[in-house]
This record gives C-alpha cells, sequence and structure tokens, in this order.
C-alpha cells in the first residue's frame, strides 16, 4: 500500500517538497489553505500541519486516516476536537521551538528594557538625547510552565545574567534557580521583572494568569505571553494595563485569532503584538525534518510504538 500524507503547510514552507525528496515512495500532497488540501484527504492516511490548521472537515474527510503528525509542540485543538477518533494517534513538534521562541521573548524584553519606542522616535525627529538604559543584567524572569521551550529560554537568560524562577509542577531544571509550584503563582509573580507564560493551554491553565495574579507583580513588571492566548483573562490584563497597574505587555498569543482591529490592545503604547509567530523561524523546516522522517519511517513499517513525541490522549 503507498501511504499518502496530506499537508497543511504555511505560505512560506516547503515540507511537502522536502519530504518526496527525503522519503521516495510516499505520495505527499499539499495545500496552503483547507479548501486547497481537503480534496486529498479522503486517501491520506496522515495529515500533518499545525495544530490549529488541522480543521474537522480534513479529519472527517480523511476516511482511511490513522495518524496525525502536528507540526506545533501545543496540540490541544486536536485534543479537544470531537471529530477526531481518541484512538488516532497524534505526534507533536515538541522539542524544536526553543530558539525561535526564547528570541521572541527576549524582542519583548529587550524592546521594553531600553524603550525601543522612544528610540526610533528620537531617531525620526533627529533627537540626539543620551538617556538612562536599564539592562537585563540582575532582573528576574518568572517563567510559568517549564518543559523543553522554557528550559532553552531559561539558558539564553542566565547569558544575559538575570535570575530565574519557574512556577511548575516540577522541583527541579536546568538553568533555573527557584522553582515555584503553581499554587505559588502570586509569590513568585511579586518576584518578576518579567512574567513569562509558557505553559500548554488545558482546562487546568485557562485563565490561571488573572487579575489576581498581575496585581502582585511589580509596577515596573512587563506581562509576556508566548503560550496560548486563553491562559491570561485578557479583559483583566487589559485593565491592569490601562491603569499602569504593571508596565506593559509583549503579546503573540490572544482570546481570538486574528486578534480582532477593535481590541484595546492595538492602540495601547505599553504593548507590543506580534501576529502569533512565536514558533516561526527560517529554519523550521531544517528544525522539523528529522522528526518527521523518523516518524514517517515508523509508520511506514507499521511500527506506531516508535512514534517520537506520540501525545497522551485523556
Amino acid at each position: 500500500m503507498t501511504i499518502q500524507i496530506a499537508i497543511i503547510e504555511e505560505p512560506d514552507e516547503h515540507l511537502a517538497e522536502r519530504l518526496r525528496a527525503e522519503l521516495p515512495g510516499i505520495v505527499v500532497h499539499a495545500g496552503k489553505t483547507e479548501a486547497e488540501i481537503l480534496p486529498h484527504c479522503a486517501d491520506a492516511q496522515a495529515l500533518m500541519g499545525l495544530a490549529q490548521s488541522i480543521t474537522p472537515a480534513m479529519v472527517k474527510a480523511a476516511k482511511s486516516l490513522k495518524w496525525i503528525q502536528a507540526l506545533t509542540t501545543g496540540v490541544d485543538p486536536l485534543k479537544a476536537m470531537k471529530e477526531l477518533d481518541p484512538n488516532i494517534p497524534i505526534t507533536s513538534g515538541r522539542g524544536i521551538h526553543g530558539p525561535q521562541m526564547s528570541e521572541l521573548a527576549f524582542l519583548y524584553m529587550l524592546n521594553f528594557a531600553r524603550d525601543i519606542r522612544t528610540v526610533l522616535h528620537d531617531q525620526q525627529t533627529a533627537n540626539f538625547e543620551r538617556r538612562p538604559q536599564r539592562l537585563l543584567w540582575n532582573k528576574t524572569a518568572v517563567i510559568i510552565g517549564v518543559g523543553v521551550i522554557s528550559e532553552d529560554l531559561a539558558r539564553c537568560c542566565k547569558a544575559f545574567g538575570m535570575n530565574v524562577i519557574g512556577v511548575s509542577s516540577r522541583t527541579s531544571a536546568p538553568h533555573f534557580d527557584r522553582m515555584f509550584s503553581r499554587n505559588q503563582l502570586k509569590e513568585a509573580a511579586a518576584l518578576a521583572d518579567f512574567l513569562i507564560a509558557v505553559l500548554p493551554l488545558t482546562p487546568d491553565t485557562k485563565g490561571l494568569i488573572d487579575g489576581a495574579v498581575l496585581d502582585c507583580m511589580p509596577r515596573h513588571g512587563v506581562f509576556i505571553n508566548i503560550a496560548r492566548g486563553p491562559v491570561v483573562k485578557e479583559d483583566e490584563l487589559i485593565d491592569r494595563l490601562q491603569r499602569k497597574v504593571i508596565a506593559g505587555a509583549g503579546l503573540d498569543t490572544f482570546v481570538e485569532e486574528p486578534l480582532p482591529a477593535s481590541s484595546p490592545l492595538w492602540s495601547m503604547d505599553n504593548v507590543i503584538i506580534t501576529p502569533h509567530i512565536g514558533g516561526k523561524s527560517e529554519s523550521y523546516v531544517e528544525q522539523i525534518m528529522p522528526l518527521i522522517v523518523h516518524n514517517v519511517r515508523a509508520f511506514q513499517k507499521g511500527r506506531m510504538q516508535d512514534f517520537k513525541n506520540r501525545v497522551e490522549r485523556s
């Protein structure tokens, strides 16, 4: 039997092309949208794509479906999908996103520390003014959720001379100075120059970061969300930003995406918005190819027990 894979790709990625070259003998169909890929799902034994891009319509159309490979670390949309047979294995892209997620967190931190908006305004107005400069050195990053991505972020923080605190069920992790349990989140938030969400979206984490947590932060503190939008109560975050309870926020994910034009977040001068790009990089295909090739070869051999990053379905 010829294995057929249907991939819904990002416009700037060419994973299907690489898979065809790396794994001759399999049939790889690719599309940039649901409409483009849907006709190819009927005969596909495997679907691939960002977890949020694999739709119920694709799953329903894939009558021969045996496996889903998500290209994301988080797979919560797939785990919650009623149309997906619970016996169909899901594998994730866990373990490859550390560099890009860490760099995005530093984009926010350095922008706030060095007040890049003022720097750019001075440049545009030809104003040569030497201002005080705030360092990341000796500042404290509190990272909520400690997994592979957070370990990479913590490593980068230590390279900048920062103190790193984790909020997790784990009691220790590489590059972390201290660990707090989730029920100590407010205590940890009180220490945060930067409070960084890197946790998955689950029923337990939905709305975990609320106004009460943000109220515990120092007034100069900055909240960063590179996790999932619903882990924070967005209305309560907006309120704290408007009232300057915290200094600012760097936000890559939102409760509703795309972020509606009516959201007050767009016009806030103490907010930096990016359009859910945390997992993207120009090297993404090179990063994920070894994982995908391993899993496809295991699938070819009928050895799904050898899948890497198999997701527990509860």
